[in-house]
């Protein structure tokens, strides 16, 4: 279990209502961001929650049920490729946030944000938490929902799509990636505004 921290202490002590939000897939060169929230529920705690990119691909498929299963409330959303081309990858970022805080079942009193900005028009006061996702458990929850939701997605994508390898690198600019990229060009799955994407389409 992690430690309670003061932000998640002052909270508690407070009796508010509040949500870990996290997301994956900023850095891949195609797909959705997604982003999570999540509620638990002190009464039911989740031993094990860490940073996703802490724990194995095994231990996070393990947790995904369990953290649906046990929390209070969880939402899962995105930001679609069209966004990320259309806003930029940050702003697609504090979208998905925003979507997933905004879609809970049990409206948050407050959010701890993982990293330094705060996403706008969340309907909740919020606090950025630098480096959260190994911080706070509901963080650490909404991380590892966000990112095997994306993992599920590359999984599906690569279905439709064998040529790039997508089960294995998960869409991010590996060089078995890149060279797969330039001998099939890119697809509408993938972000436009991307380096090595961009570079592609102006050949």
């Amino acid at each position: 279990m992690l430690d309670v921290i003061p932000q998640e202490q002052q909270l508690m002590d407070q009796g508010l209502v509040y949500c870990g939000v996290d997301e994956a897939g900023a850095g891949p060169l195609c797909g959705d961001v997604v982003a999570a929230a999540v509620i638990l529920d002190p009464n039911n705690p989740i031993s094990a929650l860490n940073d996703s990119k802490k724990l194995s691909e095994k231990k996070r498929e393990a947790l995904f049920p369990e953290i649906m299963e046990k929390a209070l409330a969880y939402c899962v959303a995105r930001a679609t490729v069209a966004e990320i081309d259309e806003i930029n990858i940050l702003h697609a970022r504090m979208l998905a946030m925003t979507r997933a805080v905004n879609g809970l079942g049990v409206t948050p009193q407050h959010a701890l944000i993982d990293g330094n900005r705060l996403p706008l028009n969340m309907c909740c006061e919020g606090t950025p938490v630098v480096k959260g996702d190994a911080l706070v458990a509901s963080i650490s929850a909404a991380s590892v929902l966000a990112k095997v939701t994306r993992d599920h997605d590359m999984v599906e994508l690569d279905k439709l799509y064998p040529m790039y390898g997508l089960a294995k690198h998960k869409g991010y600019p590996t060089k078995a990636h890149i060279e797969a990229l330039q001998e099939h060009g890119p697809t509408e799955i993938y972000r436009k505004t991307f380096g090595p994407v961009k570079v592609l389409l102006q050949d």
